[in-house]
């Protein structure tokens, strides 16, 4: 009887781990652009290119992400203080979301933002 509710413990416990454990795959987010971000989103078009890569973290309107509020990030840095934000990353933010012209479309757009 012991040899049977230890089995099943074991059991439970193996899958508590397995149900816990990794997941990485599923949680990742697809950040391909559709066909249609791709066509508003050219490198001359910060605000495109930002509700296409950024707003899932800072929020369409620039506040209501989980990330910090943008809404008035031009005030606090400069276009190329931000723009090294965006390519190296900073805090939890991870760089290399945007690179080349387009950071430098974002990082100008995001900077008129006071």
């Amino acid at each position: 009887m012991k040899k049977w509710l230890y089995g099943i413990i074991c059991v439970a416990f193996l899958g508590f781990i397995t149900a816990c454990g990794g997941g990485d795959e599923a949680t990742e987010k697809d950040t391909t652009p559709t066909k249609e971000q791709e066509q508003t989103a050219d490198a001359g078009d910060g605000d495109a290119l930002f509700q296409q890569s950024c707003s899932s973290c800072h929020g369409g309107d620039l506040v209501s992400g989980g990330a910090p509020d943008l809404d008035k990030v031009g005030s606090k840095y400069s276009k190329d203080e931000i723009e090294e934000i965006i390519v190296n990353g900073k805090g939890g933010m991870p760089g290399g979301i945007l690179t080349g012209e387009d950071a430098d479309a974002v990082a100008s757009w995001l900077s008129e933002k006071k």
